[in-house]
């Protein structure tokens, strides 16, 4: 197996690059039309610790052919099911090109008309991309790229799912790269985008809340327990990251703030102005979505934060998480721009925000937020400390040039 991990560990997907490999075992396999393999294997590391991972020829077209004709292929150890959502289109032999670089995943359009996306590492349990797609497209929600079929793996020791097929959005721009291009040139056009975006993500956030029987998606009052966990985390986090600032001139206005960040989470409100939790996209900013000529956009990217446990991406949360999370992708936007050597228009980012919050409130089900707009000012200044403390942990470790940008955004919070 020396090969095989060899050639594994230099893998953009793979996520255990700091961990040293005891062995490399396939679980199982199952043939695909054109006589290649889909594989799954298991690594196992030298602290005790494993991993499952999916392995598929490269841009091969066995996937999407197997999806099309749908069925199951039973091994010895399990069931490989292929579901399609097509009807009585089928596929032309597959042209397949890559789509961007690979990430944690590894996605690759389809004849033109799809997009088919192969989960590379694995966890037991139903993927939250499918999961979410399947809810929303049964409650006709305007915004993904439709669902045309899937596959999954399920044995006694292991269910999972597999890699997802959706259609493609031909005209549809990347969300991030639309606001470095308009924020400079176009910021009227931007700010028009902004709002259509808030609407969008409040139909998510209600259409999510509206399945009362589902013990999956239906919406829940926060406990104590809950509240408590949350509160904890946060702090947690908030201790890791200001005992271990290195000596950054970056860094200079947080020294010694870490007493601030804390009185800020004080001022967590208590469970009656919280509101409801209820499902997230979870991963959300610009980059996970599309705008479309129209002025519509499409959401992206359902499966959550890709370095959280599948448990805790299928967890309930105030639909705020995602709106700061949003307003943060503002805030990178307007910073990237002046990056990047242009100017942005002063007040930019504050006008996004208003544009967002205000079509977002007018939108959104009254019922899953706080009552009042200073308890949903408050916990929404909290969601984006703790946001901002992420990027900051995250931008130390893989972008030091950009530290600049989540350190000015808790300067701000902890100023309003």
């Amino acid at each position: 197996m020396s090969e095989l991990t060899d050639w594994l560990i230099q893998q953009r997907w793979y996520a255990s690059k700091s961990l040293e490999i005891a062995r490399v075992q396939e679980l199982d396999a199952a043939p695909l039309p054109g006589g290649e393999e889909l594989r799954l294997i298991a690594v196992s590391f030298t602290n005790g610790t494993h991993a499952l991972y999916q392995l598929v020829p490269a841009l091969s077209a066995g996937v999407p052919d197997a999806i099309a004709a749908a069925g199951e292929h039973r091994t010895e150890h399990g069931l490989f099911c292929f579901r399609s959502l097509l009807g009585d289109t089928a596929l032309a032999r597959p042209a397949l090109a890559p789509v961007g670089a690979e990430q944690s995943n590894t996605s690759v359009i389809v004849d033109d008309t799809y997009v088919l996306k192969v989960f590379r590492r694995l966890e037991a349990g139903i993927n939250p991309e499918l999961e979410m797609l399947r809810f929303l497209s049964a409650r006709h929600y305007p915004h993904i790229a439709t669902l045309r079929g899937w596959y999954e793996y399920e044995s006694p020791a292991l269910a999972c799912t597999l890699g997802v097929l959706q259609d493609l959005i031909p005209d549809g721009h990347d969300g991030w790269q639309l606001a470095l291009a308009e924020i400079p040139t176009a910021p009227d056009s931007f700010l028009a985008r902004a709002a259509s975006l808030g609407e969008a993500t409040a139909t998510l956030h209600s259409v999510l809340a509206t399945d009362h029987d589902d013990p999956a998606f239906a919406p829940e009052e926060p406990s104590n327990e809950s509240v408590a966990l949350l509160r904890a985390k946060v702090d947690e986090d908030i201790e890791r990251m200001f005992l271990a600032l290195p000596d950054n001139p970056a860094l200079a206005p947080l020294s010694g703030r870490g007493a601030d960040v804390r009185e800020r989470l004080a001022a967590w409100p208590q469970i009656s102005a919280i509101g409801k939790m209820v499902r997230l996209h979870g991963d959300y900013h610009l980059g996970q979505t599309l705008a479309r000529p129209d002025g519509s956009w499409v959401l992206l990217d359902f499966e959550g934060e890709p370095a959280r446990s599948l448990s805790q991406r299928r967890m309930k949360r105030s639909p705020l998480r995602d709106v700061a999370s949003m307003l943060r992708s503002f805030a990178y936007a307007v910073a990237a721009v002046g990056l990047a050597g242009e100017t942005a228009p002063d007040g930019i980012e504050t006008a996004a925000r208003e544009a967002f919050l205000s079509a977002y409130l007018d939108a959104v089900d009254p019922s899953l937020l706080p009552s009042g707009s200073a308890a949903i000012d408050n916990l929404l200044g909290i969601f984006e400390l703790e946001k901002a403390i992420y990027e900051l942990g995250y931008e130390l470790d893989h972008r030091p040039d950009w530290v600049s940008i989540p350190v000015a955004g808790i300067e701000a919070l902890l100023a309003a």
